[in-house]
């Protein structure tokens, strides 16, 4: 893999990373704050884990060289 295809596959894996880590916070708060959900919060609080740590994930991880 060259140089630009490195570069341009860390951007996405960043920019997917940074969209999981916002989509687990949306899925935090809508939890945690709708009356209706509470039936079902445990769910998608285990939901919102694991995106939040595979959003991290990608984050962290670097492609290699």
């Amino acid at each position: 893999m060259n140089d630009a295809d490195s570069f341009w596959a860390m951007l996405a894996e960043k920019a997917i990373g940074i969209l999981l880590i916002i989509l687990s916070i949306l899925v935090f708060y809508f939890t945690t704050t709708s009356s209706v959900l509470s039936v079902f919060s445990g769910v998608f609080i285990f939901i919102g884990i694991g995106i939040l740590v595979s959003g991290a994930f990608l984050m962290i991880v670097r492609p290699p060289d």
